[in-house]
C-alpha cells in the first residue's frame, strides 16, 4: 500500500488528509490556529502555529488511520497565498506572517504601480497592483521595518514555510509565485526588472519549481516532530487557489468552479492568462505546467458568515431558507476586510443596508449569505464578459458548500445549476495530493483528479427567484457605489 499525505494550510487551520493509491480519501484531521488583527486592515499569524499544526495533525492522522508512516509515498502541500514570512539566515521567522487578508500596504502598492507601470504589472503578472499581494507586503517590511528586512535571507509563503521545516530546503512553486506581483506568467520566471525597479533584493526570493517537483525529503529532526518517516519525499505542491482548481476536478479547458471558504472565488481552467481591460479579475498559474486559472476572488465569504454567527448566534438552514429572497429589502455588503474582485477597494467596509423594525437575526443571517452570493455574481459576470466562457453549471466546494440554504441561494443568484462533488471540504487537499502523487509516480496524470471529483448532486435554480435576484443584484452593486466615498472617508477614522 502507498499513500499521499496532503497538508492544506488555510486561514483558520491546517487540514491533513490521507489519500490512497486509487485516490480514495482514507482519513482527515484538522488543527486550528488563530488570526491576529492588530489594526484595522491588518491580518497576521504566527508561522510556528502553522508548523505546530502540521506536526500535530500528522501525528493524529497517522495514529487514527492506522497507516504505517513508512507507507506514505509523499508529503505535499496546499496553502493560503499572497502572504509573506520573513526568515533569517537560519530560516527562523523574524516577525509574524503578514497574510493574504492584510491590506496595510496601500502606499507600497501605489509605489509599485508608479515605478513598474500599473498596466504592465497586470499584463505580465496577471494581477493588478494591490496591497493584497506579496510584493507590496515585502516592500512594507522594507520601508517600515528596515532592520527586519536587512536580516531577511528569504521571503516565503505559508506552504513553503511548512515544506522548509520538513526538508530544510527553501523553495516555492509556479502557483504561489504567481501571487507575488513579481512573477512573469508567460516565461515562468521572476520579473527581474520589477524587482530592481521596486528596490527589493532578488536573492531573498526562493527558487521556483513545478508543483509536482520533489524538493527534498523529511529530515530526521522533522521526523521526530511529525511522526513521519525520515526520508519520505516532499513534493512542493501549490497555492490553495490552484489546488482547489484541480481538487474540484477542473482540469479540462473551460471547466469552472466556485469555492465557498473563508474567502470565495470563481475560476476556470485556461491555456492562457485572461487580461481584463477593467482589471476586475486576475490569473494565477495552475498546478499543471501548461495551465492557468483566471478567477475573481472576494475577501470575506465564510469569514463573514462566521463573524455574524459570533455576533448573533447560529441559525438553522431551515430557518434561513424560510426567509423570502431579498430579506424584505435588507442587503449585507460582506466587505469586512476590504474587497478584491470586482471592486479592488482596501477601504471597503461591511455594511447592513435597509434595516427596519421588521428585521431580525434570521433575516440578517440570510442577508449575509445573499451578500456573498451577489458579489460572486458580479465576479461571474466579469469573467463571462471578457472570455468565450459559456457555463451550463458550476461546481461548488469549500466549507460553505455544506449549507443547503447557501447552495440554493447561489444557484438562484448565479442563475445556473450548482454541482456538488463528493469532496467538498477536502477538495483543496485532494488537488495538492494529486500533485504529490504525480510527483512520485503514484498517480499517472491530472485526469485522476476529475475521476475522483465526480458530481454527486445537482442544485437547480428556482425560476421564481432568478428574476428577483437579477433585480436585487443591480441594487446591491449600486449600494456599494453609493457607499464607496463614505468608505474612503472612514479609512481615516481611528
Amino acid at each position: 500500500m502507498a499513500f499521499v499525505l496532503a497538508h492544506d494550510l488555510g486561514t483558520t487551520g491546517n487540514k491533513a488528509t490521507l489519500f490512497d493509491a486509487d485516490g480514495q480519501l482514507v482519513a482527515s484531521h484538522a488543527e486550528p490556529y488563530a488570526v491576529s488583527y492588530p489594526q484595522p486592515g491588518w491580518a497576521e499569524q504566527d508561522p510556528d502555529d502553522w508548523w505546530r499544526a502540521v506536526c500535530d495533525s500528522s501525528r493524529a492522522l497517522i495514529g487514527a488511520s492506522g497507516v504505517d508512516a513508512g507507507d506514505i509515498a509523499a508529503v505535499t502541500f496546499s496553502g493560503q497565498m499572497m502572504g509573506v514570512v520573513a526568515l533569517d539566515g537560519r530560516y527562523r521567522p523574524l516577525r509574524s506572517a503578514i497574510i493574504w487578508a492584510d491590506q496595510r500596504a496601500v502606499e507600497e502598492a501605489e509605489l509599485i504601480a508608479e515605478v513598474c507601470g500599473r498596466d504592465e504589472v497586470y499584463r505580465r503578472s496577471g494581477h493588478r497592483v494591490s496591497p493584497a499581494y506579496t510584493a507590496a507586503k515585502m516592500l512594507w517590511i522594507k520601508r517600515h521595518q528596515p532592520d527586519i528586512y536587512a536580516q531577511t535571507k528569504a521571503f516565503v509563503t505559508a506552504k513553503d514555510y511548512a515544506a522548509l521545516r520538513l526538508t530544510g530546503v527553501c523553495a516555492t512553486d509556479y502557483s504561489d509565485a504567481s501571487g507575488s506581483s513579481l512573477f512573469d506568467l508567460q516565461s515562468r520566471t521572476w520579473c527581474e526588472d520589477f524587482i530592481q525597479h521596486v528596490g527589493l533584493d532578488r536573492a531573498k526570493l526562493p527558487p521556483i519549481h513545478r508543483s509536482t517537483d520533489v524538493i527534498g525529503a523529511v529530515t530526521r529532526e522533522a521526523s521526530e516532530a511529525t511522526g513521519l518517516a525520515a526520508g519520505t519525499p516532499v513534493v512542493i505542491g501549490g497555492g490553495d487557489g490552484a489546488c482547489a482548481t484541480v481538487g474540484a476536478g477542473v482540469v479540462e479547458l473551460g471547466d469552472a468552479y466556485c469555492v465557498l471558504g473563508t474567502s470565495a472565488w470563481i475560476a476556470f481552467t485556461s491555456d492562457r492568462p485572461l487580461i481584463d481591460p477593467q482589471q476586475r479579475t486576475f490569473t494565477f498559474h495552475d498546478l499543471p505546467p501548461d495551465r492557468y486559472v483566471p478567477m475573481g476572488t472576494m475577501q470575506s465569504a465564510g469569514g463573514a458568515r462566521e463573524w455574524f454567527v459570533r455576533v448573533a448566534g447560529e441559525h438553522s438552514d431551515a430557518a434561513i431558507a424560510a426567509v423570502e429572497p431579498g430579506c424584505n429589502g435588507l442587503f449585507f455588503l460582506p466587505y469586512l476586510i476590504g474587497e478584491r474582485s470586482p471592486w479592488w477597494d482596501p477601504h471597503a467596509r461591511g455594511s447592513f443596508v435597509g434595516l427596519t423594525m421588521n428585521h431580525g437575526p434570521v433575516e440578517m443571517s440570510r442577508a449575509v449569505m445573499e451578500g456573498v452570493a451577489f458579489n460572486l455574481r458580479l465576479i461571474l459576470n466579469a469573467l463571462q464578459s471578457q472570455s468565450l466562457l459559456t457555463l451550463k453549471s458550476l461546481r461548488l466546494i469549500g466549507g460553505g458548500a455544506h449549507s443547503a440554504a447557501w447552495q440554493q441561494i447561489l444557484a438562484d443568484v448565479l442563475a445556473m445549476p450548482i454541482e456538488l462533488p463528493e469532496l467538498l471540504s477536502e477538495a483543496t487537499s485532494w488537488g495538492a495530493a494529486v500533485a504529490g502523487g504525480i510527483g512520485v509516480g503514484l498517480y499517472r496524470n491530472w485526469g485522476v483528479a476529475k475521476k475522483q471529483a465526480r458530481a454527486q448532486r445537482l442544485i437547480e435554480p428556482n425560476p421564481h427567484h432568478v428574476a428577483r435576484y437579477e433585480e436585487l443584484c443591480e441594487i446591491f452593486a449600486a449600494t456599494y457605489c453609493a457607499l464607496q466615498p463614505i468608505y474612503q472617508s472612514l479609512s481615516n477614522v481611528r
